[in-house]
């Protein structure tokens, strides 16, 4: 099914087209480009138009460039504009307005990617759903996504996030959503705001783009709300909060039971029970915030429940695994807790909890005794107070239940300098020094925890755990 024709695509660009053509999706990445697509060429590292030949060899139906590239001939399909990225920012202006979908923003300093996740996941069960692709949040990735929904969308999912002041507010007018959430505020980014309050104003900033009658969700909990209600109440906005003093959506417990977060909460009058595959109060808070925006779309809360409850979180952000070290002894094994995509105080606060509440085991390692051990690294773009928040990390109370903290990077060795001297495992400059020692550092019976900036790389901490063991072993009724 044709997602743009060239005649559309024109249309919506003002752009000139050279050739007819009709693609079936929109791509950046000759890298991940399918057959149909229209390769949009992107400047960034590299000016994509040097891409553009390669893309048409992959079967790209046509690309959407500035400049007939070198090496492409003036009869190849080609949309051209005057500017790629206003040519893409049109072009997902127009995709949002031809469709008829109910269209939800989420943004958020902590948790946007997994409360988008679960809303796709609520939504799609109820209605054709198109949502972000992994984190696609910024100045491209949100019009991009936009250009991509199909015309017969019934639920969009849009994420959008920001590094600077001023970022937001665009996105929000360009996606004009239905319902915009916040999934919280924190300390995120302070090398380009003055203070969280600063942060706060440009999250509320996604409401500058609600449609009319459109719904804010706002977590009632933090300290900033008052400034993001403030926001809402100014454009008119029907408030709805979520939290554990909210009014309209009230969580009223939590119970981590192994990889499982149940939660009770109340709405309109009525006792709700939810539940997440994955350990974690933070968990609990952004699936009722994604309850709450899921109903305020239209969904229904009985299927949302449904679908919450199959939800699991992916590599990188909470995805928790086990590893088997032994490919006889199957009691062998560890408990895998992969954070690794980002960190920043609030997130590593909350990973700390999940490890807290997680349950080694004993008598099946070589130490005998199974530990909770956390490797943490870097947490980037703080500001000037980066030093203390490091430090302050070992006054956090789920401290007390973790028995090792590794610690990567010159920031994160202020915390493993706070640490209590039996807690401290091993300090290194970067995760190259930790990966040949994770053979030593962690064992049979062990949960580990990895989390840090994106920067930091921990992922490849990950992966050398990942190495460490087997494939898990098949029933003997299984078949071979």
């Amino acid at each position: 099914m044709s997602l743009w024709t060239s005649k559309a695509a024109a249309e919506a660009t003002g752009g000139k087209v050279t050739a007819s053509w009709s693609c079936t999706g929109v791509s950046i990445d000759t890298r991940t480009i399918e057959p149909g697509d229209l390769f949009v060429a992107l400047s960034a590292v590299r000016d994509g138009h040097e891409f553009v030949a390669h893309a048409l060899e992959k079967g790209a139906a046509a690309a959407l460039v500035s400049h007939v590239p070198e090496g492409v001939s003036e009869e190849a399909p080609l949309l051209i504009v005057d500017d790629v990225l206003d040519g893409l920012e049109a072009l997902g202006r127009a995709g949002r307005a031809r469709t008829d979908a109910r269209v939800l923003a989420v943004t958020g300093s902590v948790g946007k990617t997994s409360t988008k996740e679960m809303l796709r996941a609520i939504l799609e069960g109820q209605g054709k759903t198109h949502a972000s692709v992994a984190s696609y949040n910024n100045h491209w990735g949100v019009p991009l996504t936009l250009a991509r929904m199909p015309q017969d969308t019934e639920f969009a999912v849009i994420e959008i996030g920001m590094n600077h002041p001023g970022e937001i507010s665009p996105l929000a007018k360009m996606a004009r959503p239905h319902v915009a959430l916040i999934t919280t505020v924190a300390a995120v980014h302070l090398e380009a705001f003055d203070d969280v309050e600063s942060i706060a104003r440009e999250k509320a900033a996604v409401f500058d783009g609600l449609e009319a009658g459109g719904v804010a969700i706002v977590n009632a909990d933090i300290d900033t709300a008052a400034v993001v209600h403030a926001h809402a109440a100014q454009l008119s906005a029907e408030i709805q909060e979520f939290g554990e003093t909210a009014k309209d959506w009230r969580l009223l417990s939590i119970t981590l039971k192994g990889n499982v977060t149940v939660a009770r909460a109340s709405h309109g009058g009525d006792d709700a029970l939810f539940k997440v595959q994955s350990a974690g109060r933070h968990f609990a808070m952004n699936a009722l915030g994604a309850l709450a925006s899921a109903e305020a779309l239209g969904a229904d809360l009985a299927l949302s429940v449904t679908a919450l409850g199959r939800w699991t979180p992916f590599v990188g952000r909470g995805a928790r695994e086990t590893i088997y070290l032994d490919p006889v002894e199957t009691e062998r094994t560890l408990e895998l807790i992969d954070e690794a995509y980002n960190a920043n105080p609030t997130s590593l606060g909350a990973a700390f909890e999940v490890l807290a509440a997680a349950e080694p085991t004993d008598g099946v390692g070589r130490i005998g005794k199974g530990r909770r051990i956390a490797f943490v690294g870097d947490m980037k773009e703080l500001g000037p107070q980066e030093v203390d928040m490091h430090r302050d990390l070992a006054d956090h109370p789920a401290i007390t239940e973790i028995d090792v903290v590794h610690c990567v990077g010159p920031l994160m060795l202020h915390l493993y300098r706070a640490l209590p001297e039996a807690k401290q495992g091993q300090w290194a400059e970067t995760q190259a020094e930790l990966v040949p020692e994770v053979r030593r550092l962690v064992d049979a019976g062990d949960v580990v925890m990895i989390k840090g900036s994106l920067s930091m790389a921990l992922a490849k901490v990950v992966d050398a755990i990942r190495k460490l063991g087997h494939p898990a072993p098949q029933s003997k009724n299984e078949d071979a």
